[in-house]
């Protein structure tokens, strides 16, 4: 580096006087050999590293006859469910700490036993002004869900600073995904006019330029906005390989020669051509160019072009619709996982959305890894796998079994700065030290003012006292009895209960204990969008009350059902909105559990329609576990150790669920064979929003 005085002169000058150095004493001052790069407002080279265990919350497999399967007998158990090999992973959460965790954590080991990542394909958010919510049926109408506050903020926040946000949020994802990826594996990255230029720049930078393998095209007949302009009518795919050594099936990439790539038909132009036998009985064609004769096969396929035009928009009446906007055709990665990856490979998806990555993954007998911020995402994906599952099972052909996970309390831990390495009896004293902010976070999202001279109490909101349950643990039935305790003793008839989780079996017991004593119990979850500070300026936290569910056992000789006999909700959100409607107009609120159309006609006249006439109206899955507690969670340490977290994992062996075409609801599962003794059965329902409650039933058989 070699500075003129003059240019010593004014870069000290200008430190001096806090001034910004001019662009040209970057080039100067700094030894860089980009000849192009992106640059925006806050760029920095590094990137996440946290490592948070993970939590197993499910494990869904449509049970099977052993002897139907390919697979290992010693996989299996008596009903056909996997006991070994691979677990295909469905993942919730913010995919930045999921793709920290699973490339920092000991979960990457169990990815590499198995090879390794070899495909990654995303479709992140792309457009500033995508409208993120779906239609969901409620009984026979149909209402409009809007995306839960914190994806509202993911997703389309995440412009709040223009591309500068967009771009530092995506590229520190691609920095990790690059990392994940095995080293003859690849990513496709979907985007369209809105961010291709800089996801192009930032994939070179990430893996360099050279890495590139192609810039797809794809072209449909259907869509397209004119904007007084030529029509927008196709969105892009960038191909880049981690290295070299790239995974690309040539014989899954190619097209007839005879036929059309636009639109399938046989080529008049082609046809045209005199045709030629050879000894063999091929049929050959020859062209004559430039003084040269050439000679081409009628069965010799040619590989696909760079432009695709082959592949429409899924239809609205198409039978794979789930109902979100940004669902992309099977089809379209069928192409891309039969090209990029081979049977038995993991393939990830890390915005997954409604699980097409996964279901067109599963079909083709690869492995893979899901992840997405939305609850109903994963929600709307466990429904589409077990389908995919069922649809497999019929036609005789292996699946594998796929587990939820999150990061649950560890992910709570780290939003409120807890340091998950540090010894248990060091991280207490740091969780004793955080619980004053994290009461006053809590408390203000709940618009309730602090109190003190109580034991258990912390705040007040309206004539209710408000109690904010631990960070990291359930409310238990023993905190929730002194809690009543305290209410006795100081006549309080009145009491919220905030928490992350509740014990399993807790509901409804304890609060009908509560009634008996003249107490008026409400116990509510907590979201997790109180941890962003926009979220709670907009004011639009809400504490979910506690759904509670009732079942009856029925038992026959050896054998058990479950039968759904209620479920109620308590959700309460704009209720107070009569003044706010404009005249003609109408709006969605849930008051009291019941979902409800409040239309106000043009002399100001409000009437109320009750959506959710009835309780399983409610219902939009509800699954059982015939023995719980027969497997524990299990979680794998960084020094390798498994430990067991003091929960258990719920095994998905019976479901019943609404999908797009059939509305139906089964409300007693299948008999399952059982042997004698004491056990305990869950039950989890999932209601039309996505939230998901459980209850444990002890059964002697």
């Amino acid at each position: 580096m070699k500075l003129s005085d003059n240019e010593i002169r004014d870069i000290t000058k200008l430190l001096e006087t806090g001034k910004p150095l001019p662009e040209k004493y970057r080039f100067l001052l700094f030894d860089d050999k980009k000849q192009v790069e992106l640059v925006w407002n806050g760029k920095t080279s590094d990137v996440c590293n946290i490592v948070l265990p993970f939590q197993t919350i499910e494990q869904v497999d449509e049970p099977r006859a052993e002897n139907d399967s390919k697979y290992q007998e010693d996989m299996f158990d008596a009903g056909g469910r996997q006991l070994k090999g691979w677990n295909n992973k469905l993942i919730w959460g913010d995919n930045k700490l999921i793709l920290s965790s699973l490339k920092n954590g000991p979960l990457r080991k169990e990815i590499e036993e198995q090879g390794g990542i070899k495909l990654i394909y995303i479709d992140p958010p792309f457009d500033v002004g995508a409208d993120f919510s779906m239609d969901i049926e409620v009984g026979d109408d149909t209402l409009t869900k809007k995306p839960g506050v914190l994806e509202e903020i993911a997703y389309r926040d995440t412009w709040g600073k223009g591309a500068d946000s967009f771009i530092a949020m995506i590229y520190e994802r691609l920095s990790l995904m690059r990392d994940l990826l095995a080293d003859d594996g690849s990513i496709y990255v979907h985007c369209d006019w809105r961010v291709n230029s800089y996801i192009r720049l930032i994939l070179d930078e990430i893996f360099g330029k050279e890495q590139l393998m192609n810039h797809i095209i794809w072209h449909y007949e259907s869509g397209g906005i004119p904007q007084y302009n030529f029509s927008k009518k196709h969105e892009d795919i960038y191909i880049y390989n981690k290295s070299d050594k790239k995974t690309f099936n040539f014989d899954m990439a190619t097209f007839p020669r005879n036929v059309c790539q636009n639109c399938g038909a046989k080529l008049e132009k082609w046809n045209n051509l005199k045709k030629h036998i050879d000894e063999n009985g091929r049929i050959f064609r020859t062209i004559k160019s430039a003084g040269k004769i050439y000679k081409y096969y009628d069965d010799e396929p040619i590989l696909l072009s760079d432009v695709w035009f082959d592949i429409n928009h899924i239809q609205q009446k198409d039978p794979q619709r789930t109902g979100y906007n940004t669902q992309k055709p099977e089809a379209l990665l069928d192409r891309i996982i039969k090209a990029s990856s081979n049977e038995g490979d993991i393939v990830a998806d890390f915005f997954c959305g409604s699980g097409t990555t996964m279901a067109v993954a599963e079909k083709l007998g690869r492995k893979w890894i899901g992840a997405d911020l939305g609850k109903f995402a994963i929600h709307t994906t466990r429904k589409r796998m077990i389908g995919v599952q069922r649809q497999l099972k019929e036609e005789n052909k292996n699946w594998r079994a796929f587990e939820i996970l999150n990061l649950g309390k560890y992910e709570r831990q780290h939003y409120i700065g807890i340091n998950p390495n540090l010894k248990d009896e060091e991280k207490e004293k740091q969780i004793v030290a955080k619980e004053k902010d994290f009461l006053k976070l809590i408390l203000h999202a709940y618009q309730a003012q602090t109190v003190k001279g109580f034991k258990l109490f912390h705040g007040k909101k309206q004539n209710r006292l408000v109690a904010v349950g631990p960070i990291n643990l359930p409310v238990t039935r023993l905190y929730v009895e002194e809690l009543l305790s305290e209410s006795l003793e100081k006549n309080i008839t009145k009491i919220d209960v905030l928490a992350f989780e509740f014990e399993m079996g807790l509901f409804p017991n304890i609060q009908e204990e509560a009634k008996k004593k003249g107490i008026s119990l409400a116990m509510k979850y907590i979201p997790r969008e109180v941890f962003d500070k926009r979220a709670i300026e907009k004011e639009e936290i809400v504490f979910h009350d506690v759904a509670y569910i009732e079942v009856k056992p029925k038992i026959e000789t050896g054998k058990i059902s479950i039968e759904l006999t209620d479920f109620s909700v308590y959700y309460n959100q704009d209720t107070n909105i009569d003044e706010k409607i404009q005249k003609g107009k109408s709006k969605i609120i849930i008051e009291n559990g019941k979902i409800t159309k409040v239309s106000k006609d043009k002399n100001g006249i409000i009437e109320k329609t009750v959506l959710t006439e009835k309780w399983t109206d409610w219902i939009d899955y509800w699954s059982v576990d015939f023995d719980f507690e027969s497997r524990k969670e299990i979680v794998r340490t960084e020094a390798g150790e498994d430990v067991w977290t003091g929960d258990y994992v719920f095994e998905n062996e019976w479901q019943s669920f609404r999908t797009k075409r059939d509305r139906n609801l089964e409300l007693q599962s299948a008999f399952v064979e059982v042997e004698k003794g004491r056990r305990k059965i869950a039950v989890k329902v999932i209601d039309i929003f996505g939230n998901d409650t459980m209850k444990v039933v002890d059964v002697k058989i």
